[in-house]
């Protein structure tokens, strides 16, 4: 590793700090990088400078965002009086994707999980509960994964909301118990959200 120049062992060093990305990976990148054009590799790096300055939060409903409302929150035609509170952006895509949900999110950037040190103010849940006392949201549909995380941040919700009047309901069948929401077929996703039950 030490036969390549100084620029070629930065950019290594670098990559491997990516999760998921090894040293090994980070070396195979680099070499294809070193292959590509210069404009390639210029979009490359435009793409995460850009990212660093535009992307953030959504005001409303914390999902990743270039503006200060996401394309959902700001989309008029989305039935406002229905709420989805996922754990992460990637599942709010997720149910995205499998065409079976019209309303709104609400991204909680996480589970409760106190072995991690995460409690109830590390999750976006006072934001859920100020939305909930707006009143124009008539339904909560609570999609948290259905592992032990995912089932204590669902109850800790529920404890939560149950003094406001909305309806509140839990993803049905379909997903996987100790299934991660990401990874669920679009099918069974867009079926779990038709099936929904009350709490």
């Amino acid at each position: 590793m030490n036969h390549y120049p100084a620029s070629i062992l930065n950019l290594i060093k670098n990559l491997s700090k990516l999760p998921g990305l090894g040293e090994k990976t980070a070396e195979r990148l680099a070499m294809h990088l070193l292959k590509v054009s210069q404009r390639e590799a210029q979009q490359l790096a435009d793409s995460i400078v850009e990212l660093k300055k535009q992307a953030g939060l959504c005001s409303m409903c914390f999902s990743l965002s270039d503006g200060d409302l996401c394309k959902i929150c700001s989309n008029p035609s989305r039935d406002r009086t229905l709420l989805c509170v996922v754990e992460q952006p990637a599942d709010m895509v997720a149910i995205e994707k499998s065409g079976g949900y019209a309303g709104l999110y609400h991204i909680l950037q996480g589970n409760l999980s106190p072995m991690d040190g995460i409690g109830p103010d590390d999750i976006r849940a006072k934001e859920l509960v100020a939305r909930a006392m707006q009143g124009e949201i008539k339904e909560i549909v609570i999609a948290t994964g259905t592992n032990v995380e995912g089932e204590a941040t669902a109850s800790y919700l529920i404890s939560c909301l149950e003094n406001y009047r909305v309806k509140l309901s839990r993803i049905a069948s379909g997903v996987p118990i100790g299934g991660d929401l990401k990874y669920v077929n679009q099918v069974t996703l867009k079926r779990a959200m038709e099936i929904r039950y009350d709490l």
